[in-house]
């Protein structure tokens, strides 16, 4: 099915795996719109929503850039009030807005508790509901979550329970919509990588400069992304994906151009066995 001309709405947009599914989009012909809070240059983190909306307009999408905190939902409603006066509707959701802290219970303080919360699971929620009007009447409306498998492996729970809750919410919200929407042929799917991706969270919070290049780039999610949001709706939906098992569904075994570092060894992600 093909993306041209189709309306994305991508949370967390402005750098990252939300900016790479941006662009891998917008070389498709896709209108993106850039909902993230990011209005100024960060050192450590890099990006803005205008510097991301530039990159996906040289890459040859049309752009929208609207600064948006998901965690309040006036804020939600303006970025999805915009992207539907520019564009029209709005025929896909990547919810990929994340926040991430991996610490055990005592050392989990309330506000970063409520901020992962706030973020991954009421924002989250909040966004799809917003959209969820627009994609009931579009054709072959998607929505696709940045979250992983619901692993029950206890050692997924053990030093992070905080975060593995928000995300394991992600997940069960995003098979919940699936059956949810199921009437009106809305798919919903939820997506993972099988290795630490190379992000602004990998080097300045989990492994530094190590760990990322024992990691593949953003561009392989966003591979994985364009193959999913390309199938028919009402046919592929209810699924928790792993990035390398949607490739190897294409036909797409060779991995290596993924790779930081080329031959390098790879470190799986959290909550992948």
């Amino acid at each position: 099915m093909s993306l041209k001309n189709k309306t994305v709405f991508i949370t967390g947009a402005s750098r990252g795996i939300g900016k790479a599914i941006a662009l891998k989009l917008a070389r498709e012909g896709a209108n993106i719109v850039i909902a993230a809070k990011s209005t100024e240059e960060n050192a450590k983190l890099g990006g803005t929503i205008f510097s991301a909306a530039a990159e996906v307009e040289k890459a040859g999408g049309q752009a929208l850039a609207v600064q948006c905190d998901i965690r309040f939902e006036d804020q939600v409603q303006n970025a999805v009030n915009k992207a539907v006066e520019k564009f029209g509707t709005i025929n896909i959701l990547v919810n990929n807005a994340s926040a991430i802290s991996l610490t055990p219970t005592e050392q989990t303080e309330a506000k970063r508790f409520d901020l992962m919360h706030d973020v991954n699971v009421r924002g989250t929620f909040f966004v799809t509901k917003a959209c969820i009007p627009y994609l009931k009447k579009s054709p072959n409306p998607h929505i696709l979550t940045l979250s992983p498998p619901v692993n029950m492996n206890p050692k997924w729970l053990a030093g992070h329970i905080a975060y593995t809750l928000s995300k394991y919410n992600m997940s069960m919200m995003a098979l919940g919509w699936a059956a949810e929407l199921k009437q009106y042929e809305v798919a919903s799917n939820a997506l993972w990588p099988k290795t630490t991706i190379d992000t602004a969270a990998v080097r300045n919070l989990l492994g530094g400069e190590v760990l990322a290049k024992m990691s593949r780039t953003p561009a392989i999610l966003a591979d994985a992304a364009y193959y999913i949001l390309s199938k028919p709706s009402g046919e592929c939906t209810g699924n928790c994906f792993i990035d390398e098992d949607v490739l190897a569904r294409e036909g797409i075994t060779d991995l290596e151009k993924y790779s930081v570092v080329q031959g390098a060894k790879l470190y799986k992600d959290l909550f992948v066995d």
